[in-house]
């Protein structure tokens, strides 16, 4: 099995380390990340200037390849460019922080994961539920165990697995659920402060989505001790009011 591993933290960040590791044990994997973070950049691609990567060594051994772009470059470009064939599997993370409900929107851990099922690869985006002294090591195993899988399961193109890890010990992990993807947003807020010369700047921050009582929701399973596992489509139409609206003369 061929694995391409990339991310959205950057290719020097511990969860794409950590979740190498344990892919190694099972697949030939290729790391192609960003040389810095690219967090919350979306499915941006790159288009206004050029590309460049370079050979990234951990330990006095290739560890990957990072280039300058965004997570979704890192797909296009490994497939296109660095890659012979297409990899089996496209696995994404382990992000710093959960992704789920509406982040999956602002994800660039979902963005990558989404150009690898837009290009018909069974695609993995794998984040953990924590900011603060994070352990990837078990959200690493879940992600080798689902990576196993979905290789050979596979999925219907065009649609990747969103995966979140509660940051709890292994003992407190209820199990593995499948969600579907929460829509409450999330409800922004923006501290005004001072720079140096006394000018006002403004720092985004929000607050998180209410927490709902259904384990069938990401955002609640996960807060509930649940790793997450919801498919997400890349065809966002609405066939419910497609169908209702198609008769309709304008």
């Amino acid at each position: 099995m061929k694995i391409l591993l990339t991310n959205d933290d950057g290719i020097y960040a511990e969860g794409i380390y950590a979740l190498y590791q344990e892919l190694k044990k099972i697949a030939t994997v290729t790391v192609v990340a960003p040389q810095s973070e690219r967090s919350s950049v979306g499915h941006g691609i790159t288009l206004s200037h050029p590309i460049w990567y370079k050979e990234i060594f951990l330990h006095n051994k290739l560890f990957g390849y990072g280039i300058t772009g965004t997570p979704a470059d890192c797909v296009k470009f490994a497939i296109s460019v660095i890659l012979k064939d297409k990899p089996d599997l496209v696995v994404s993370g382990i992000n710093l922080g959960a992704n789920d409900g509406c982040s999956v929107i602002y994800s660039g851990t979902a963005a990558a994961a989404r150009e690898g099922a837009l290009l018909g690869i069974p695609s993995i985006a794998m984040s953990l539920g924590t900011f603060i002294k994070p352990d990837f090591r078990q959200a690493a195993k879940y992600g080798a165990k689902l990576a196993k899988i979905f290789a050979k399961e596979g999925m219907p193109k065009g649609t990747f697995l969103n995966v979140n890890v509660p940051a709890v010990k292994p003992s407190l992990i209820k199990g593995i659920r499948m969600t579907r993807q929460g829509t409450e947003p999330i409800h922004s807020a923006f501290y005004k402060r001072k720079d140096p010369n006394f000018r006002n700047y403004y720092w985004m921050s929000g607050k998180p989505p209410v927490k709902k009582t259904s384990n069938d929701l990401d955002t609640c399973a996960l807060n509930n001790r649940y790793v997450t596992v919801t498919p997400i489509l890349s065809d966002t139409t609405d066939n419910l009011f497609f169908e209702k609206m198609k008769e309709r003369v304008f």
